[in-house]
């Protein structure tokens, strides 16, 4: 087995080469793309997905790996019901264990504030009778044992769910290999062939693949390649550090956070720790083109987000990385197979501090690896599911915000329907692309 994190040394699983045509072509092998193709094969439709390093080496596999409807934005939420549904069905026909337990999903309160933004989405969460429920204090204590501190209270959802994502989505992959799609790892997707209007092809790192249709499912590199086609995206990505601990007494089943601290139950016996709500954001020339769209976000979070003023070598938003490259000549995407950021060092002490404090009865939390990940996030944070108007031909499925693992089978059938021009069963107007252009205010999404 792969060790974890996924980096350009692994074994290429998926070698190629790439076909001289396709129905459809993927270009991104995280959870959104390799769902599409899924689906997309299981009607039999030609899909080639391409990967320019590795399935799920970056965001897809680095994730908490919480399935949850809890705190969901109101338009995303039929969509993660469905993906609830998908997960189950996908794991039976995967045959393999990714580590899919009904553990539940906890927020905990540290103020009034909190309690207050929990009573706003128990709105929602009654249209959509969900199990969501609010506890009191003596309630959250009796849920997660052995904590230190008092809780004002949380919000609990007992039917949300955990996975391990760096086996859930490669078991995905070769799932949809099953069914008939093509993946290429290794394998970078330079440029599209636009002609009239139209998608006529795709200039790949092995050749040139002729297809009608391409969807861009590339995570944080979505917005450097289509800006290369004047399909302008105001998405950036943030840096964040996880941990896995060595396994250690259970103290809750499911996911847990506040403001200071994540955890999750691991199928390993550890947990999966991460700060809440805490991210850096590299500066770049993205950065500084789409800041006005990003205000809100900063008003309602202004503490939530560091800076550094520039991205290391190749970042998608570094200053030195190329803007325009010619098809026959090496992309930004070539140059950097894996994104994979270090893990801050003091960001882990801090977060084995704060599990250590939390649980004061652990006298030791031993890190057994730590990572880092690159989360795509939109000014809203809610992604952008779209045809792009401008070309026809052209989907895209970016910017999820943190929340592409949990909801990712549910945006791989809709998107599957949407590139055949069927009902796709919701209404997606909250994730069209034109939002960011039309005059349309910043509704922010929840921050939960």
């Amino acid at each position: 087995m792969p060790t974890f994190p996924f980096t350009e040394a692994d074994p290429v699983q998926y070698p190629g080469p790439p076909p001289k045509a396709s129905e459809v072509v993927i270009v991104g092998g995280g959870v959104i793309g390799v769902t599409t193709a899924l689906f997309l094969a299981s009607r039999n439709i030609p899909v080639t997905l391409l990967e320019k390093g590795r399935v799920a080496a970056e965001q897809s596999s680095r994730n908490w790996g919480w399935i949850r409807k809890q705190g969901r934005d109101a338009d995303e939420l039929p969509i993660v019901i469905e993906a609830i549904r998908l997960w189950r069905q996908l794991a039976e026909e995967c045959g393999e264990d990714i580590g899919l337990n009904q553990t539940g999903v906890t927020y905990l309160a540290n103020a009034d504030k909190d309690m207050a933004k929990f009573e706003e989405f128990m709105r929602i969460a009654a249209i959509h009778e969900l199990d969501t429920r609010l506890l009191g204090a003596d309630e959250t204590a009796k849920l997660i044992t052995g904590m230190s501190r008092k809780f004002k209270g949380a919000m609990t959802t007992p039917s949300d769910m955990r996975a391990e994502p760096w086996l859930a989505v490669p078991a995905l992959a070769r799932l949809a290999v099953r069914k008939g799609a093509r993946i290429v790892e290794n394998c970078a997707a330079r440029t599209l062939e636009i002609a009239a209007g139209r998608i006529k092809g795709v200039w790949t790192e092995a050749g040139y693949i002729e297809t009608s249709t391409v969807l861009v499912a590339g995570g944080a590199w979505s917005s450097l390649f289509l800006a290369r086609h004047g399909v302008a995206i105001p998405q950036l990505s943030v840096r964040v550090t996880t941990a896995a601990t060595e396994p250690m007494p259970e103290v809750y089943r499911g996911a847990a956070a506040d403001d200071h601290i994540a955890f999750r139950r691991r199928q390993d016996g550890g947990y999966t720790l991460a700060a809440g709500g805490s991210h850096l954001l590299y500066l770049g020339p993205d950065a500084f083109r789409h800041f006005t769209k990003y205000i809100p976000a900063l008003r309602d979070n202004p503490f939530g987000t560091r800076y550094f003023p520039f991205a290391p070598s190749g970042y998608p938003d570094g200053w030195l990385t190329p803007r325009d490259w010619a098809p026959d000549s090496a992309s930004p995407f070539e140059r950097m197979r894996v994104l994979n950021p270090a893990p801050e060092p003091a960001k882990l002490r801090s977060i084995e501090r704060n599990f250590k404090q939390l649980f004061p009865r652990f006298e030791t939390v031993r890190l057994k690896v730590g990572w880092g990940g690159m989360i795509d996030a939109m000014p809203d944070v809610v992604p952008v599911v779209d045809q792009v108007r401008a070309v026809g031909g052209l989907f895209v499925a970016t910017g999820m915000s943190g929340h592409g693992f949990g909801i990712g089978p549910g945006i791989g059938r809709v998107v599957c329907d949407l590139i055949q021009g069927n009902e796709t069963g919701h209404d997606l107007s909250r994730f069209r692309l034109s939002r960011f252009y039309d005059g349309s205010s910043v509704r922010l999404g929840p921050a939960l």
